[in-house]
């Protein structure tokens, strides 16, 4: 490599390198051998070119070119001349060249790979993970890590044009008392005592608004031990910044900004401005759900007056004692029997107790499970409260509490709209969801938590408001169904703080323990400020159509939070963790 200097990149040789001789590095991707002539395509990060070596005037470079095989690293030199009319590759950015090697060496040998590189899509996920740099040389992950670096970059610039400051924030810190589960870190200087991992750099942020810094930004890596899924891992990027002196709108402004802009870069589309609202209330009245993906209709229903004076004891029961009965209705598809059965099986598994189902008949009476009880109006009912209504469609109906029930209809209305095509997958609907509740009641803690996090202003006149009236400050960015970043305006004012930590059940004692610090800096000139975060994950996830974040993050955990490459998290050595001061028992024990 001392005397070898690269040139160009093998996807970005063009026209203007016909007829000179440049120089190439990278993978072999692959080796033909048609005799007299050896044919290799050599793969960068930039594309793929192919390599002619030529027996006749370069023996000694043909018969080390035998020797190779897919993913050496090798480096060529050679000059660039068209192909022949007939052998051009129009799926390739080079495909109308060729480069005629006259010097060849061979770099690094690899044994035969575990998988082929062009074939990972149809491997094991765990044995492209165990091997990830293997899988990372893949045109697409290629793709996807640099569209996440423009993504990135795009947003520096654009909060740097906007005066705002990139600072960065511990990430050993302080175990909190509210929140998501902690990753937490052993001190060996003070044996006993812990750091935590952030789940978010929330408390610094809005300490550095006490600060002065007014305008705050940094890509922040945040930690969570909590159960994982196809958008989640122990560990993630956020986009994270504060304001002062600032409403809920003037944070809006800058992330529509902010998205509009780095949409344009990274997809070439323009997104247009403002972006739509949903009060929290709607948004589960019509969806149950507080992320609505908005890309198709069939939204919730009350159907509660349909069974008004209904004889059917396991409606009527749930309805006196304070249900509602929650509708969709489906149209343009005409359900068997089996395929409505199977539905009904659905929504038990979401956790209705129940389902019924209705094929709508206008001079007829409707078809049903339990059709006997419907009354003959029943068409008429329905169209009274679903205009839209029509004959032949079909109503899928559960009945409960409120809250569940809603939630229940919500995750099925989704399966159905998957299944039944009718979720536009090239479509973007971006979505603000604002007045979420401030608090929500824990039947198992017996207790009040917040709904975002304990900093969270209240909306005004709370001080008259019982705790389930209280709505917050608060508005989350949705794309797609998919919560892309949640913010709020906080609470700077230290009487107003600790009236919040008293409705979530903590004494001065728990206050002062945990939040002792951000309590005293309310005391001492804290300024009105709010902010947000964005999960950078999530949204190239969805910007790039992947099914998982795991396929926008260099190196993921999988589903169960394990590295198989790294083969973490391990077991530490005893006699190491008595240098921190722990001993391990096991369950045993």
């Amino acid at each position: 490599m001392q005397s070898f200097e690269r040139t160009t990149g093998c996807g970005l040789v063009t026209s203007i390198h016909k007829k000179t001789v440049i120089t190439l590095a990278g993978w072999v991707h692959r080796r033909r051998d048609h005799g007299a002539l050896i044919f290799i395509d050599l793969r960068d990060r930039s594309g793929i070119m192919q390599i002619v070596i030529s027996a006749e005037q370069h023996p000694k470079i043909h018969a080390l070119a035998q020797t190779i095989r897919p993913e050496f690293v090798i480096g060529v030199t050679g000059e660039v001349t068209e192909r022949a009319a007939g052998t051009i590759n129009h799926e390739l950015a080079t495909g109308a060249w060729e480069l005629c090697a006259q010097s060849l060496t061979i770099f690094n040998r690899s044994k035969t790979t575990p998988f082929q590189i062009d074939d990972a899509d149809n491997v094991d996920e765990e044995l492209r993970l165990q091997y990830r740099y293997l899988d990372l040389r893949r045109p697409e992950m290629l793709k996807r890590l640099a569209m996440r670096h423009d993504f990135v970059f795009a947003c520096r610039e654009f909060l740097n044009k906007e005066k705002f400051y990139e600072v960065e924030t511990p990430i050993l810190t302080k175990n909190t008392a509210e929140g998501a589960r902690e990753f937490i870190v052993p001190s060996r200087v003070q044996k006993g005592s812990w750091y935590s991992l952030p789940q978010s750099p929330q408390l610094y942020k809005q300490l550095l608004m006490a600060g002065g810094i007014e305008r705050y930004f940094q890509i922040a890596r945040c930690f969570r031990d909590e159960d994982l899924r196809a958008d989640r891992q122990p560990e993630f990027t956020q986009l994270d910044l504060e304001m002062s002196f600032v409403n809920e709108i003037d944070i809006q402004n800058v992330i529509e900004g902010l998205v509009q802009c780095v949409v344009r870069i990274t997809t070439g589309q323009e997104l247009s401005l403002p972006l739509p609202r949903m009060e929290y209330a709607d948004a589960f009245q019509k969806y149950g759900c507080d992320k609505p993906d908005v890309r198709f209709g069939m939204t919730i229903h009350n159907a509660t007056t349909l069974f008004a004076g209904t004889e059917l004891s396991v409606v009527r029961d749930v309805l006196k004692s304070g249900g509602e009965a929650g509708a969709l209705l489906v149209n343009n598809t005409q359900f068997s029997r089996s395929q409505l059965e199977t539905w009904v099986a659905r929504a038990v598994s979401l956790g209705a107790k129940g389902m019924i189902w209705v094929r709508l008949r206008a001079d007829a009476p409707c078809e049903s499970p339990i059709a006997k009880y419907l009354p003959a109006d029943f068409f008429a009912r329905v169209k009274a409260i679903i205009p839209e209504a029509q004959e032949g469609d079909t109503l899928f109906i559960i009945v409960g509490a409120y809250h569940d029930t809603w939630i229940q209809i919500g995750r099925l209305r989704l399966q159905l709209g998957e299944e039944l095509g009718l979720i536009n997958k090239e479509e973007f609907q971006w979505l603000w969801v604002t007045d979420f509740p401030l608090l929500e009641y824990n039947q198992e803690a017996q207790r009040w938590v917040s709904c975002h996090h304990p900093f969270t202003a209240p909306q005004e006149g709370w001080e008259h408001q019982k705790p389930d009236q209280l709505k917050a400050r608060a508005y989350d960015l949705v794309l797609n169904g998919v919560e892309i970043g949640g913010g709020s305006i906080r609470i700077h004012d230290a009487a107003m703080q600790r009236a919040i930590f008293d409705l979530l059940g903590l004494n001065e004692g728990s206050m002062q323990d945990h939040f002792g610090f951000l309590l005293e800096a309310q005391e001492l000139g804290f300024p009105p400020h709010g902010g947000i975060a964005l999960g950078i994950d999530r949204l190239v996830m969805l910007l790039l159509g992947c099914s998982s974040i795991r396929e926008v993050i260099a190196f993921p955990k999988t589903q169960r939070g394990f590295d198989p490459m790294m083969k973490a998290p391990t077991k530490v050595d005893p006699i190491k963790l008595r240098e921190y001061g722990i001993i391990v028992r096991t369950g045993s024990e």
